[in-house]
């Protein structure tokens, strides 16, 4: 299925019924009073949450939802039938904002979250209920209520414990392979990524979490360079970034070590320019490709000295799977600290603020 997670759709509710003003007309009973019924409720448009759908994309096609009219009050004290509710379901981690307006309206993060995006009209009142001591015969009524009418730009950010970073080929799928149940494409090409995937990572029968892989970032791209930039608000929700940097050139004239070097500080500067909250998160370094490079501990300690890196940092081989069992075991170990620190703060894990070890230069 083609992965869509934007789209702009127009909601109208439904009219309410209107009111009627009539009088009972009965063989014998030349004065039966107001019989005028209200008219009914026009249909409300709801979204709800559903963990079943994965993209956006019936909405890049269906843009129009409209709900149907009330009916209208009759005699008898006949009441108008209400209209049906239209229910869209859309995937966990939607943010509903006004199209026109730009204000976030909801944000659907719990699974079965149901929220009234555009609300029915509410039916008029008929003349029955203008009857008084001095108003015997009310000929008034009032017509039904027009529904809400909206512009409506649904966003997708996907709910993951952990986020990958990199630049294109750094590995990033190729772990994502190794160490959970997703399977992206993978090549010996850029931009293999094209759209974000969500794998589950067990470390034991009762412990898991979510990691998600985007498409690689490149210089520029928070100006739009790449495909990186389409997917950085999936990293919004995460709750630790792993930074991934291949430390292996293929080409032996190449400093791999300085280029991953200055390959980190050009994501962070993206990072930064993207969303300052983003790049805020807790990151950790992943060095990949070490089976692949003579002395691995060098390496590391010429990053972290250049970097002035103070945070966790592991080595890896992605395609080997060397020290992915640490790696995994280490961040499952941190989100259940974060799990039981956000619980006993009674917040949500989710937004716990982190800090960024990284700076990039000035």
């Amino acid at each position: 299925m083609k992965f869509v997670d934007e789209a702009t759709i127009e909601v109208v509710a439904g009219k309410g019924g209107n009111g009627v003003a009539s009088f009972r007309r009965e063989k014998f009973i030349p004065m039966g009073g107001p019989d005028g019924g209200d008219g009914g409720r026009g249909g409300s448009i709801l979204a709800i949450a559903d963990r079943n759908i994965n993209t956006l994309i019936d909405y890049r096609y269906a843009r129009l939802h409209r709900a149907k009219n009330g009916e209208n009050g009759r005699g008898s004290d006949q009441y108008g039938a209400g209209a049906p509710d239209i229910v869209l379901r859309m995937p966990v981690g939607t943010v509903i904002h006004d199209a026109d307006t730009g204000q976030v309206l909801f944000d659907l993060d719990q699974h079965g979250q149901q929220v009234t995006i555009a609300a029915g009209g509410s039916g008029g009142l008929g003349n029955l209920h203008f009857k008084s001591s001095t108003n015997r015969a009310p000929r008034q009524f009032t017509p039904g209520r027009e529904g809400e009418q909206r512009r409506l730009r649904l966003e997708l950010k996907v709910l993951a414990d952990v986020g990958l970073l990199g630049m294109p080929n750094a590995g990033k799928s190729t772990l994502i392979t190794r160490v959970s149940n997703a399977r992206p494409k993978i090549a010996d090409y850029p931009f293999t990524t094209l759209h974000p995937n969500l794998g589950v990572v067990r470390t034991s029968p009762s412990h898991s979490f979510v990691i998600a892989d985007i498409p690689g970032l490149i210089e520029g791209a928070s100006e739009g360079a790449g495909l990186g930039h389409l997917f950085l608000r999936h990293l919004s929700r995460t709750r630790v970034l792993l930074h991934l940097l291949d430390v292996h050139s293929p080409d032996p004239d190449v400093d791999a070590c300085a280029q991953a070097i200055l390959d980190a500080r050009a994501i962070v500067r993206e990072l930064e320019r993207y969303s300052p909250e983003l790049a805020a998160k807790p990151r950790w370094l992943v060095l990949n490709k070490l089976d692949m490079v003579e002395d691995p501990q060098a390496i590391q300690e010429r990053i972290c000295r250049e970097l002035n890196w103070t945070g966790p940092i592991f080595g890896i081989s992605a395609l080997t799977g060397a020290g992915t069992q640490a790696l995994t075991g280490a961040i499952q170990s941190w989100l259940d600290k974060q799990l039981l620190a956000a619980h006993a703060h009674d917040e949500d894990p989710r937004f716990t603020p982190g800090t960024a070890h990284l700076q990039p230069d000035e």
